[in-house]
């Protein structure tokens, strides 16, 4: 299930998670994000490269929705970040939604936890 990013088709899975993570730039999440129904914003954005940098720079650590509630809230200053927060920008559950337009691998953990 190929998607198209400036003329280039970039194969995804079928569950829409990109088969080479090398394929991944902001137009791409642009692209992935439009296929799930969502226009990224600010936080949105600060989510994505949050969980890009903890796969990328932390053995493939791929945070769940406690952590990255945790995360967020010192981002963003608000203490821990409310799972409803995270659930208002990536409703199709936040870890793997937001993993999926970060360009992450599939995560095969169940739940937020």
């Amino acid at each position: 299930m190929p998607i198209t990013v400036n003329n280039i088709q970039i194969e995804t899975n079928e569950n829409g998670y990109l088969i080479s993570q090398e394929d991944w730039s902001e137009e791409v999440a642009q692209a992935l994000a439009l296929n799930q129904g969502l226009t990224l914003t600010e936080r949105h954005w600060d989510v994505i490269h949050y969980l890009r940098e903890e796969y990328f720079e932390n053995s493939g650590n791929q945070p769940n929705n406690r952590v990255m509630g945790k995360a967020m809230g010192e981002k963003w200053q608000e203490g821990k970040v409310k799972a409803s927060v995270l659930f208002d920008l990536f409703p199709g559950t936040p870890s793997k939604q937001a993993g999926l337009i970060a360009g992450l691998p599939e995560s095969m953990r169940k739940g937020g936890y």
